[in-house]
């Protein structure tokens, strides 16, 4: 049986997926790379068949009608035969060196027969045109090199959450989660991070710059103007988040205060990138996301509007609004995302 199985979803990847598939290379035997053309129109399915040809006992290309990112990653999960499941982007890439050693660790894992069902790296943020990359890293909230449980994690920062680029699953615990992401639906990735959560009982954490997260092309999804363009996505995403897990029976405080912080992130996303768009229709929708919120439950409600990024994005007028908007551009800067 493979260590690691690695989804690479792929839709229309023929200027950038190379150099994905290259850095996952060097895994070898340990590995297996699992392509998804999702309904590509240009030479990605060649690439793709190109891999197979030339390394069969590691790629492996799955050509399906396009179904979006989720429908990708669903595949994957589906056709995944390693003990952990990866997902990696096919415009983003890896840093080898960390590569490696998380494979010596899953290896470890195999050896020690310990059932360690999430390892979280650290990411960097690529942004195109940036003088420094940043970091999201974990160590100041997570032990390292030993596992854990929820039990023994301290209280993330503002901004500091787990991302699909810092997680690997047991591939049997994603499986056995249940999760099914929507097809034609962009942000998928907050589900997939969220959902199979509260099923983690033991996590590692190995304090490495594994996963390269680039920003910078125009068509991104994560583009900012992409995103208000695909708005109701969002909102799509962030209730599917709230209906998917109930957060009042999830019996591990630690674990359901994370829970919210990562909910909360979410939300406010959605928010600023409603108030950003400066429409009426938008600023509706927003009072309508909170309205759903408040209905659905009213102690995440609470949490979330009596925060102070609850408070922050939700100041009176078009005054107030420019002051949200202008935190959050300061956010940008320090976090590094869009």
């Amino acid at each position: 049986m493979k260590l690691l199985s690695v989804v690479i979803p792929c839709y229309n990847s023929q200027d950038y997926m190379r150099d994905c598939i290259e850095s996952l290379l060097p895994g070898r035997e340990d590995v297996e790379l699992i392509i998804v053309n999702d309904g590509s129109v240009d030479q990605t399915a060649g690439i793709a068949d190109d891999y197979v040809r030339k390394y069969p006992e590691i790629v492996k290309a799955i050509h399906q009608k396009n179904g979006g990112h989720g429908e990708a990653v669903n595949t994957g999960i589906r056709n995944a035969t390693g003990l952990y499941f990866k997902v990696v982007d096919s415009d983003d890439w890896v840093d080898i060196r960390a590569y490696l050693k998380i494979l010596d660790t899953l290896r470890d894992f195999v050896n020690d027969a310990s059932s360690v069902d999430m390892l979280i790296t650290n990411f960097v943020y690529e942004k195109e045109g940036a003088k420094y990359k940043k970091v999201m890293k974990y160590d100041d909230v997570l032990p390292e090199d030993r596992v854990f449980n929820w039990d023994h994690i301290k209280d993330f920062r503002k901004g500091q959450y787990l991302m699909m680029h810092s997680i690997i699953y047991r591939t049997q615990l994603i499986k056995d989660s249940g999760l099914e992401l929507p097809k034609h639906t962009f942000y998928v990735d907050n589900l997939y991070v969220y959902q199979p959560l509260v099923h983690v009982e033991k996590i590692y954490y190995l304090n490495v710059d594994f996963y390269r997260y680039f920003i910078g092309r125009k068509d991104q999804s994560v583009n900012e103007s992409v995103m208000i363009r695909r708005i109701d996505q969002q909102i799509k995403v962030n209730k599917l988040m709230i209906e998917q897990v109930e957060l009042n029976s999830v019996k591990n405080l630690k674990l359901q205060r994370y829970m919210l912080h990562q909910l909360e992130i979410v939300t406010v996303i959605s928010s600023i990138l409603l108030i950003r768009s400066g429409t009426r229709e938008n600023i509706e929708k927003k009072k309508e996301l909170m309205k759903y919120i408040k209905e659905r439950d009213e102690k995440l409600y609470h949490n979330i509007r009596y925060g102070w990024m609850g408070h922050l994005i939700n100041l009176p007028g078009s005054f107030g609004r420019s002051i949200s908007v202008g935190a959050y551009k300061v956010s940008q800067k320090l976090v590094g995302f869009n």
